[in-house]
């Protein structure tokens, strides 16, 4: 945890991130002081300041709504629905948000540990300073997402369709992503690239000749190339 709670003074964020009262929908927000439950409706809502320990809202939707400085802690989010939603400073550690669905949602200055996300769909979903560690991607759908100034460790990506997926500014540590399916993804604005297994399903990827001399040794390793100057 001491590590999650570094990350708002360890990553700058720029100026594309919004603040609440510019959303659309600020106005009609309404703060939401009771407890998370399965198969809900919250619409319009403001989430702020709350710790949720284990709360199970599997199947409920998020509507144009809003959380701040939330806590969950091994919570269940499967089959969830968020859309048009705003998180800032939202921790999740060890919860499972697998199968649920995001559409145009965006998270700035959070921090996932040990979330499972497998097989979650997410469309025009912008993650800017957050911190991800440990986190199950796997067989995901993601269109249209931006990683900005983000850091990257130990992620799955293995058997996930990425399109249009950029990573502006990020930090990507021991990156799985085995037979992933990339398609015009940008890898150009990484800082850096560690890429732990599934060399080869980087088809479809766009990276700069810098990052190319990066990773050339573990390209020649998958190759099975020896590189020796002796």
């Amino acid at each position: 945890m001491a590590g999650l709670d570094r990350v708002a003074g360890a990553i700058s964020l720029d100026a594309m991130s919004r603040a609440l009262v510019d959303l659309p929908y600020a106005r009609r927000l309404a703060p939401f002081d009771g407890v998370l439950e399965s198969d809900e409706e919250y619409d319009n809502v403001h989430v702020a300041g709350r710790e949720f320990d284990e709360p199970d809202c599997r199947g409920s939707r998020f509507l144009e709504s809003a959380l701040t400085e939330v806590s969950i802690m091994r919570g269940s989010l499967r089959f969830t629905r968020l859309s048009d939603v705003w998180l800032r400073g939202v921790r999740m550690v060890g919860t499972n948000l697998g199968q649920s669905d995001w559409q145009d949602a965006e998270l700035i200055d959070s921090a996932w540990s040990g979330v499972e996300i497998v097989s979650a769909g997410l469309r025009r979903v912008r993650f800017e300073g957050c911190k991800f560690e440990s986190v199950n991607f796997r067989n995901c759908t993601l269109r249209e997402v931006e990683f900005v100034d983000c850091v990257l460790r130990d992620v799955d990506f293995a058997e996930a369709a990425l399109r249009q997926v950029s990573f502006p500014g990020s930090t990507l540590l021991r990156l799985a992503v085995d037979r992933a399916r990339l398609q015009n993804v940008d890898l150009r604005g990484a800082r850096t690239i560690d890429i732990a297994s599934g060399l080869d399903a980087l088809r479809g990827a766009t990276i700069n000749y810098g990052q190319l001399m990066d990773l050339a040794p573990a390209f020649a390793q998958a190759a099975g190339i020896i590189v020796s100057d002796d």
